[in-house]
């Protein structure tokens, strides 16, 4: 393991890209709330606008998750990595122009065929619940989104190169630079469009994704080639790898869509916005402490399975663990303790849409530390060039999901989106059998279980005193929500300290 110099401690190449790549997420959640804020506060007296506009990203960002950034990349980045360590970069290179290529084909076909059926698509699988006028608008409001789908299929590779060359600057600068185009949009051109000039935004802060990057892609040498070649070598090994993943992607991004399908029958304004805003408020840990460990991850787990190096592969699966179980499960307690205050001077909403957030977000959270393992055990398997069995498990969460959630808008649509949120234990389910044939596959037991435990006593001691001092010290909301936040977390980092302070060396 490489070990480099990281102030007065000693880290390791790995944990240095873990800690750019959280201060990059940080600023970038940021930036998140900056443009939520605006929007918010721009749309509170109308949210079935704002219901309207989270729901017409849905395919378009699934699209996106589908052909670029989750299926291409994820099986990609392991196979670049391959030839950037048995080849050299000019092959590797080749071989990144020959994909992008194909991805940007395929994102542009299947974005024409989207456009096209897009009114009956809102009017029968998006939002069927919704009346006549907000499907028409959402239709719209897709047709336009999908211009920012077809340019994040090129930029969503790039940051998958980038990586596979253990540069992870310009990727974690990406999506900051995404939201910076989101709030001029909703600055500027909100005033002149409407509402459909929050889609010009993201249209504009996926420009500004993609054109960030080109630099370090000068910086590597990159060399296009205008080819498509289908029987090259490397296309046909990325294609076959694709395939499992190609599925896997789409499962993962089908309880998307039946989210706000399924809001939009609860006859709740505002039940879609409540979902999207909550789903990001329980990113906040997940990102910055998950995907940004996976994400630093996979090439090093890319590299250690070429290289055939397995003992190194096994240890720093259980490092990994060890630092997400013992983070995740007390930041879940600790944010839901604090969360209410903070839900109104972020979003600005009445105190019913603020409830309704607060409540959908505490559902979230009890999937938070199955989202941080599951994004750790499927990387794992994707740099072992393994992309079935997180096909299979998939198909589990789809199916808990749909089954709660149908139940959900049956029998308990009195609870409204919370409820639906719920439905997102199916993850956590995913993530359990993840572990176990995580286990099977490296043939050795990964020793997480005392961490575990330390998890769960911190996870109780600083979820208490966050909520105690919220509630029992004087002053505004806010600022005792906050200072009963940092509290658990100091308490819950004293107790978990033996096992979190392996981030410095995983």
């Amino acid at each position: 393991m490489i070990i480099i110099p990281f102030t007065k401690f000693k880290i390791s190449r790995l944990s240095g890209n873990v800690f750019l790549i959280i201060t990059f997420f940080s600023l970038d959640k940021v930036l998140a709330f900056v443009r939520a804020g605006i929007i918010s506060r721009q749309y509170r007296d109308s949210v079935e606008l704002l219901d309207t506009f989270n729901a017409a990203n849905n395919l378009p960002d699934a699209l996106f998750a589908l052909i670029s950034a989750g299926a291409l990349s994820m099986a990609f980045i392991p196979l670049l990595t391959e030839y950037l360590t048995q080849k050299d970069r000019s092959a590797a290179w080749d071989l990144f122009s020959r994909v992008a290529n194909l991805a940007f084909l395929v994102t542009g076909g299947m974005a024409v065929v989207i456009a096209i059926f897009a009114q009956p698509i809102a009017d029968r699988v998006i939002v069927p619940g919704f009346p006549l006028d907000q499907r028409i608008l959402l239709a719209e409001l897709m047709r336009l989104n999908l211009i920012s789908t077809i340019i994040f299929s090129i930029s969503g590779l790039v940051s998958a190169s980038l990586q596979a060359n253990q540069h992870f600057l310009s990727p974690a600068l990406a999506p900051i630079a995404y939201n910076v185009g989101q709030i001029l949009g909703a600055l500027f051109l909100v005033p002149y469009y409407g509402i459909q000039g929050l889609v010009y935004g993201v249209i504009l802060g996926a420009l500004f994704h993609l054109l960030i990057q080109i630099p370090a892609l000068i910086k590597f040498g990159f060399r296009w080639t205008p080819a498509l070649e289908l029987r090259h070598t490397g296309l046909v090994e990325a294609l076959r790898l694709l395939w499992p993943r190609l599925l896997t992607m789409g499962a993962i991004q089908l309880p998307m869509i039946l989210r706000d399908n399924f809001a939009s029958q609860l006859g709740q304004e505002g039940a879609v916005t409540a979902l999207t805003n909550g789903w990001m408020l329980m990113q906040v840990p997940e990102t910055i402490i998950g995907t940004a460990i996976a994400t630093a991850m996979l090439p090093t787990l890319a590299e250690l399975a070429a290289r055939q190096d397995w003992v190194e592969f096994r240890d720093t699966i259980e490092r990994a663990l060890r630092v997400l179980i013992v983070l995740m499960l007390p930041a879940a307690t600790v944010m839901a303790a604090g969360l209410h205050p903070w839900v109104q001077v972020v979003f600005g909403f009445d105190e019913a849409q603020s409830v309704l957030i607060t409540w959908t977000t505490r559902a979230y959270l009890l999937t938070l530390t199955g989202y941080a393992i599951q994004e750790v055990a499927t990387r794992t398997f994707y740099a072992r060039k393994l992309p079935l069995y997180p096909l299979v498990t998939v198909v589990l969460r789809v199916v808990l999901y749909a089954v709660i959630g149908l139940s959900a808008v049956r029998f308990f649509r009195q609870m409204g989106a919370p409820v639906i949120a719920f439905a997102d234990i199916a993850l956590f389910a995913e993530s359990l059998v993840l572990f176990w044939l995580l286990i099977r596959q490296i043939q050795k037991p990964l020793r997480v279980w005392d961490a575990i435990l330390r998890g769960l006593v911190a996870a109780l001691v600083g979820g208490a005193a966050a909520y105690g001092l919220a509630v029992f010290l004087p002053g505004p909301g806010y600022i005792t929500a906050l200072a009963g936040m940092v509290a658990g977390a100091v308490i819950a980092i004293v107790i978990v300290w033996k096992d979190a302070r392996l981030v410095f060396r995983l």
